[in-house]
């Protein structure tokens, strides 16, 4: 007997039902499943070949059908199937992505260095209050679990868990629904005490695990400075102004540029305009080697949640209007090739 796609479709209903009410499954709690559109008869039928197929058991007369091991197992193995290749499929799609949008950032960063006649940076984008889109908890061995991360905008992350005791694929499965139940869909601050502590307690025994999982989480989903790239031109550029191209001044300007975290600095300010544009002139600069220039950024957005910075780095007496045109040129050029790119 073959197990076709419908009887697949039941079968993938009466283990999700069971694993969440812990009772037999009878054919009419699976008929009122919206996306079968089948008959209580229909379904009885296919039951008792999933039954003949080993699938599933009547733990009692009457009673509705439990997941045999062997239905776990068929559910498991697909359902890993499933979520590898979801995996697989976004990886690929990021690192097309990235390497676009990286050469991308490198051109636009040249381009705003030559049409200012300053010292240009870019940010690559960030991901700012990511959404998890799902989790996925996968047995390596007795003594490690592999977390799978799917944040908003495809970020996949990967992180292996030490375990103390080995766990069994059918309470992994239960852990794994448990998760994607509670936290699909909420960003990292809306994952609040109330939440983790209705988790724990679902969890009962797997509760420091479910800490575990939650630390993996955060530090998946948020950026931190040692995952920001920033692409930089036009550092020579200061020599062109003589009060910024003496020795020290020009040294200590040209080291500040090249230190990716005095960068990141700049990047970490927020914006008090509208427009996502900021002016520091003087002393006003968040780094303190930068204090004798101004220093003019501008946040682009990318869509699903995704956003960076642009800034230009000169002396005091910049063109601010040049300045202040070419960025938002060049922010409208991104907005537009970002559009396209997922049409």
């Amino acid at each position: 007997m073959k197990l076709d796609d419908r009887k697949w479709e039941i079968l993938k209903a009466i283990v999700k039902t069971y694993l969440e009410t812990g009772e037999p499954v009878g054919s009419r709690t699976i008929s009122k499943y919206a996306d079968l559109n089948l008959s209580s008869a229909t379904i009885r039928n296919e039951m008792s070949d999933l039954e003949d197929m080993g699938y599933i058991l009547q733990p009692h007369t009457s009673a509705g059908r439990i997941p045999s091991d062997a239905g776990y197992r068929l559910y498991v193995d697909r359902m890993m199937e499933e979520k590898d290749r979801e995996v697989t499929e976004m990886k690929e799609l990021v690192l097309q992505r990235q390497d676009k949008m990286e050469l991308l950032l490198k051109q636009m960063v040249k381009v705003l260095a030559a049409n200012t006649n300053y010292a240009a940076m870019i940010s690559g984008p960030q991901y700012h209050r990511t959404k998890l889109k799902f989790i996925q908890l996968s047995v390596v061995n007795d003594s490690q679990l592999l977390a799978t991360i799917v944040a908003e905008g495809n970020v996949v992350k990967n992180r292996l868990l030490d375990i103390e005791h080995g766990l069994d694929q059918k309470t992994v499965l239960e852990m794994n629904i448990l998760l994607n139940s509670a936290l699909n869909g909420l960003t990292i601050e809306e994952i609040n005490l109330g939440t983790i502590a209705k988790l724990k307690g679902q969890a009962g025994v797997h509760s420091e695990l479910v800490d575990r999982v939650l630390d993996t989480v955060a530090e998946a989903i948020q950026t931190s400075d040692d995952d920001l790239e920033i692409y930089t031109s036009g550092a020579t550029n200061i020599f062109k102004y003589p009060e910024l191209s003496t020795s020290e001044k020009a040294s200590e300007l040209i080291s500040a540029f090249e230190d990716k975290k005095e960068l990141a600095d700049i990047i970490s300010q927020d914006s008090n305009d509208e427009t996502g544009i900021q002016v520091y002139i003087g002393g006003e600069s968040p780094v303190a080697t930068m204090q004798d220039c101004s220093v003019v950024t501008a946040t682009y957005e990318l869509g699903d949640g995704m956003y960076g910075k642009i800034g230009v780095i000169g002396p005091k007496r910049m063109d601010y209007e040049k300045v202040v045109g070419t960025m938002k040129t060049l922010m409208a050029q991104l907005d537009e090739i970002f559009k396209k790119g997922k049409q």
